[in-house]
């Protein structure tokens, strides 16, 4: 059976206030050309379909579109749901759902019962793992700590004790939603922990052919058959250097898998360029970059005035601007709260601070009118000490 992994699609997510939605209608169609191309048998999508629990309207599209899409392809599709999706949301319908070979399982109580698919070597178990909240399950299912690990623990229980009970040629693959231990996270993932624990051994995982998992967004191998797929898009800057995609898995007749990772479409680089602001307007290296989105931290001593306009003129895509003077003298912070002084002459100070240089007229006149309106606000509240002084 040939298998493409995927998972943490994120639909509806936006990138710095980009959206991203054409960038994941294009994933979409290179997800579903891939699984014609290499005559794919079974898709599984390891949790977080979308970005958010109650997702817009036009991601519920996409994913309606994708689904739909694989129904009609030569693939199966499993999903699971993952942290960031409602369950019960994505998993409405799902036994209607089934009838058109796609395959939702967001309900903990349905763990252990897999969708059982055929090849010529016999059966395949499909084992959907939504993302598990320890404290949910801690009372009905008995849970003996609250942690990811003990709920996970117990739902692997539940598949291999439903594996003894097949036969024993039957080959096994298990999606699950969580964050191995020693596996890298990157910027752009939700914390899941509770009580501080988030981690999971990969032992949880033993006794089945295959593992697909989602949560981490860089593709990473655990072990032969435990692998992350990663999202298929980069999600944050410290994805830059990722490389995004899916796994296409052969299970062979005996459950043993073969892998290769089949990279995804970017419709636009990202990039992190550091320097003077000047020298990064003039480099020429810097060229390839024009296209791109990208993060840009300035190392001017001083603060240059209208830095990301500047920039912009470049680099039209720069979504994001930091600051990082190459000298700093820390002994000029004020450590004491100033005294006898006006708070636009402390604003002032801070413009000076802050940018190396003072602030301009029109400056100086804007801060002046933020004051005045900060201190002659008829609707300010007015809090009366215990001595019967207004202040």
């Amino acid at each position: 059976m040939r298998v493409l992994h995927t998972s943490d699609w994120h639909l509806g997510r936006s990138f710095h206030r980009e959206g991203m939605l054409g960038a994941q209608a294009v994933f979409v169609d290179h997800l579903i050309e891939t699984v014609e191309q290499q005559k794919v048998d079974l898709v599984v999508l390891s949790g977080d379909v979308y970005d958010r629990a109650l997702p817009q309207v036009d991601a519920v599209a996409l994913a309606d579109e994708a689904f739909s899409r694989l129904a009609e392809s030569r693939a199966r599709l499993v999903v699971t749901s993952g942290n960031h999706d409602s369950a019960q949301r994505l998993g409405f319908g799902s036994r209607l759902i089934d009838a058109a070979g796609v395959f939702i399982r967001t309900d903990a109580s349905q763990v252990g019962r897999p969708v059982l698919l055929d090849d010529e070597h016999g059966k395949v178990a499909v084992y959907g793992i939504p993302f598990l909240e320890p404290d949910a399950l801690r009372e009905p299912w008995g849970l003996k700590a609250r942690s990811h690990e003990a709920a996970l623990t117990q739902a692997m229980d539940r598949v291999r004790r439903d594996l003894t009970r097949k036969d024993s040629t039957t080959r096994s693959i298990v999606l699950a939603h969580a964050f191995v231990a020693g596996c890298e996270p990157s910027e752009s993932e939700r914390d899941i922990s509770v009580g501080g624990v988030s981690m999971v051994s990969s032992q949880v995982f033993d006794g089945v052919d295959y593992v697909a998992l989602g949560h981490l967004h860089g593709r990473q191998q655990v072990t032969d058959t435990i692998r992350y797929s990663g999202s298929p898009l980069a999600y944050s800057f410290g994805e830059a250097d990722q490389v995004k995609g899916s796994w296409l898995v052969d299970l062979d007749r005996a459950g043993a898998i073969s892998a290769e990772f089949v990279e995804a479409p970017v419709p636009r680089q990202l990039t992190r360029i550091r320097g003077a602001l000047e020298d990064l307007l003039a480099d020429p290296g810097l060229s390839r970059h024009e296209a791109s989105y990208v993060q840009a931290t300035l190392t001017d001593d001083a603060r240059p005035a209208q830095a990301m306009e500047r920039l912009r003129k470049r680099f039209p895509y720069t979504l994001v601007l930091t600051f990082e003077p190459t000298h700093v003298d820390r002994d000029t912070t004020p450590r004491h709260r100033p005294q006898g002084r006006g708070d636009q002459a402390i604003a002032l100070d801070f413009v000076q601070e802050l940018r190396g240089t003072p602030a301009s007229e029109a400056e100086a006149a804007l801060l002046q009118d933020a004051v005045d309106a900060c201190c002659h606000d008829r609707d300010q509240d007015v809090l009366v000490t215990e001595a019967g002084d207004a202040r």
